[in-house]
């Protein structure tokens, strides 16, 4: 049973649309040789009237800011080219005249035929609904408009709707923008201009809009700052429809004119002639239909593309094509739009509401940092930061280490051999047997060498917690970036504990380093082999040190090549002990260097690993439960940033299921028509 209503509702959805663009396209297709004295009447049925109302109706729920475009008939014009008499016309009332600019914020127009006798008018702004009569109509708006604009001559962006139900007068939804105009009268700004084009683009850019454009019959087309404006995001003009005013002030030319089309109008063209002065508009439809019939110029204009009823006629069937044009896509884009922001709302941080939930989500949290941090730092698993080599931790501390070896094993200094080995055997005379290698000696100068390269660790430490503080309060930060409350305390723990690491680092190195220079230990066997074989070389060195006849100045020693020995020829009598003691210093020396290097990889590891596995959540719930932490109540509070999200995620998904509520039911009601 499921499967079939499934299947049944499937099978409606799929033949509604077609059923709709049907309707509509039919309605494109009318023929336009209306009856002059007929009323300005669209010829909509059932299946068509609902659609304008729910384009109306989307519109009014600012569909739009969503980033989905409605299909919009825009009427632009420059100023005195006769735009509010041809809207007066097309909705049988007047609008607000005067100097300057009449029309200061975006005119929504939405005029209904209805077969009452009695017109019903209202405006819908900023939220209310002001119902007016048909002869205040002019009053009202400027009033409305005072209240969006201000009582001065400036514009603004803000929409006002006039609703008409009329009988005679066509089913359309038009939007009126402010005349052009480039040089501001008394009153208003400066910069009228940009501020009337930038609202004006912002109607017409949009493909999903069809430009009327108001041109007035006294003037060269292309000199008109609105075929600028419309030909700069029409090019090829087929979404632009021009109606020509005034065409019984100038009929001189105007068959050649729009003949011609030099601004290239992809819609044609409509000429009419405007209402004067108290003509009803019953009688203004009849004076133009005898203009169009028996002037000598004018009467030569193909009967298609003049008057006012012809104009309504046609904007009626652009408008159902548009419509039929844009209605899939706009389906389509509301669903995609409804979809994308249900799936940024799912992936907000859940709101938490209870002790429990904060607590639950607090060890997760933790347990997703030691994770990470054990994958980076620990096992070499980079596939959280695959791209971001920083977070490569194990091969970046390998690095560290070699670089740290390197600047201890760099090369002693080879000038003046043995004169440091001499100058302290010299210090240590004492009365005793000689020859005998005083180890204080030996002491003395390994301390002089250890105490030279303790900088180096120091440094090296140094590096080493900067480096693994930045990943630990990076990755910390990735897993609490949702919880604004946890950050600051997250943040702080870490930065405490690295603090703390370093610290502790930095005391074992002073402690190693002082262990070095108290006393000379190994029992590395190696120590041994290499003096053994270091020394080999003492009796050829002591040799060509002492020949006075080959006079050498230099001799190759291995591990520092060639080496200038003439200086040593007056301490004859100490060359063999600051030979041995030399030699005795660079076995030795291997040792404590690689012995420096290798117990800072043991403390490295010890400590890292003691920082993810115990250390860092210990601190973590130390901050958060101390006083200025505000305990785990505080993950239940959501961020400014979050719950800012959270509301305007809301909004959009509630707008956009009622406009897919709205699109559902014109189906639905179309549908049955098809059926």
């Amino acid at each position: 049973m499921g499967g079939s209503k499934a299947s049944s509702s499937s099978s409606k959805k799929k033949k509604t649309l077609p059923v709709l663009e049907e309707s509509i396209t039919t309605l494109a297709q009318m023929d336009l040789n209306v009856p002059k004295g007929a009323p300005i009447v669209s010829l909509f049925n059932d299946r068509i009237r609902p659609v304008l109302d729910a384009v109306d109706r989307l519109r009014n729920m600012n569909l739009v800011d969503e980033g989905i475009q409605l299909p919009t008939i825009v009427v632009v014009g420059d100023q005195s080219s006769g735009k509010s008499s041809v809207l007066e016309s097309l909705a049988g009332i007047s609008l607000p005249r005067g100097q300057g600019i009449c029309t200061r914020v975006p005119l929504i127009m939405r005029l209904q035929h209805h077969s009452n006798p009695i017109p019903e008018l209202f405006l819908e702004f900023n939220g209310k609904i002001v119902p007016t009569e048909e002869q205040n109509i002019s009053q009202a708006i400027n009033l409305a408009t005072d209240e969006i604009a201000g009582n001065g001559k400036g514009i603004s962006n803000i929409p006002l709707t006039l609703a008409v139900k009329k009988k005679g007068v066509p089913d359309l939804t038009m939007v009126d923008l402010p005349g052009i105009t480039r040089v501001p009268v008394h009153g208003q700004p400066e910069d009228i201009y940009d501020q009337i084009r930038d609202i004006i683009m912002e109607y017409i850019k949009p493909e999903e809009s069809i430009i009327l454009n108001v041109l007035s019959a006294t003037v060269d087309f292309p000199t008109c700052e609105s075929i600028r404006m419309s030909q700069s995001v029409d090019k090829t003009g087929d979404r632009t429809l021009a109606v020509v005013t005034k065409a019984d002030k100038a009929p001189e030319g105007l068959q050649e004119k729009v003949i011609a089309d030099d601004v290239q109008i992809g819609l044609g063209y409509v000429c009419v002639r405007n209402r004067i002065g108290e003509e009803s508009y019953e009688e203004a439809r009849i004076e133009e239909a005898k203009l169009f019939q028996t002037h000598p110029l004018l009467s030569k204009i193909d009967k298609s593309i003049v008057g006012v009823p012809v104009l309504a006629q046609k904007l009626v069937q652009i408008q159902a094509s548009s419509i039929s044009r844009c209605f899939p896509e706009m389906v389509k884009k509301i669903n995609d739009k409804l979809n994308n922001n249900l799936t940024e709302l799912n992936k907000l941080p859940k709101s938490m509401s209870s002790v429990a939930e904060a607590m639950t989500a607090f060890m997760r949290i933790i347990g997703s940092v030691k994770e990470s941090l054990k994958k980076i730092i620990l096992r070499g698993e980079f596939d959280e930061y695959t791209d971001e080599r920083r977070f490569h931790c194990t091969a970046r501390l390998v690095e560290m280490l070699n670089q740290y070896s390197e600047e201890l094993h760099k090369s002693d200094h080879v000038n003046n051999f043995l004169m440091e080995e001499i100058s302290n055997l010299e210090e240590a005379k004492e009365i005793a047997l000689p020859n005998f290698l005083p180890r204080a000696t030996f002491l003395n100068i390994l301390q002089g060498k250890v105490t030279g390269i303790s900088s180096i660790p120091m440094a090296f430490v140094d590096r080493l917690w900067d480096y693994i503080g930045d990943v630990v309060i990076a990755v910390l930060m990735r897993h609490v970036e949702d919880f604004y409350q946890l950050q600051l305390s997250a943040r702080r723990a870490g930065h405490n504990l690295i603090a703390k690491m370093k610290e502790s680092s930095m005391k074992w190195v002073m402690e190693m380093v002082e262990m070095e220079k108290l006393t000379d230990y190994t029992c590395n066997p190696e120590f041994l082999s290499e003096w053994n074989r270091l020394m080999i070389q003492k009796e050829g060195f002591i040799d060509a040190v002492l020949d006075a006849e080959k006079n050498t100045s230099k001799v190759n020693l291995e591990g520092y090549g060639e080496i200038e020995i003439g200086h040593l020829r007056q301490f004859p009598h100490l060359l063999h002990q600051a030979f041995d003691l030399r030699m005795r210093m660079i076995a030795y020396w291997k040792i404590v260097l690689r012995r420096l290097v290798d117990v800072m990889a043991l403390h490295l590891q010890y400590s890292v690993h003691n920082l993810v596995d115990r250390d860092l959540e210990m601190e973590i719930v130390t901050e958060l439960m101390a006083p200025h932490g505000g305990g785990i109540e505080r993950l239940m509070e959501e961020s400014p940033s979050v719950a800012t999200k959270r509301s305007k995620l809301n909004g959009s998904v509630k707008k956009l299921q009622e406009c897919k509520s709205v699109l559902a039911n014109i189906m639905d009601r179309v549908s049955c028509f098809g059926d």
